[in-house]
């Protein structure tokens, strides 16, 4: 994970907070940002993005984050790309079970907009030493 972090592909049901993070992550970090509202949008839209990063809700309707991460990495030029899953409840425990299923780290939310992109890019900095 040499290169720079420009494309996110964001997974995520909610309205509001598709609309609080991209504000966030193009106004504010300057990233390219495809929304997604569901994991068979994602699975649909990912490969012709070619996303540099997968952030991921957890918890949605139909498929949830981790279903949608492992169908995305049966996608031969997306089995590489690291995932950052974003979840109202985090546990300990369930933070290792996302990392085990190749997460780089999980976000609580709510999150602070003015702080996700900076959060995302330590997460990518940290992940690619």
């Amino acid at each position: 994970m040499a290169h720079e972090l420009k494309k996110i592909l964001y997974v995520e049901d909610e309205a509001d907070i598709q609309a609080v993070a991209t504000i966030a992550l193009e106004a504010v970090g300057g990233y390219q940002i495809k929304i997604c509202s569901s994991g068979d949008e994602a699975i649909s839209t990912a490969a012709a993005f070619a996303p540099d990063l997968f952030l991921l809700d957890v918890m949605m309707p139909g498929m949830d984050g981790p279903t949608t991460l492992s169908k995305l990495r049966e996608i031969p030029s997306l089995k590489d790309i690291p995932a950052i899953f974003m979840t109202a409840k985090v546990q300990s425990n369930e933070v290792e079970q996302f990392k085990q299923i190749g997460a780089l780290d999980v976000i609580p939310k709510p999150f602070d907009p003015m702080t996700l992109a900076e959060r995302i890019k330590i997460i990518w900095e940290n992940n690619s030493a």
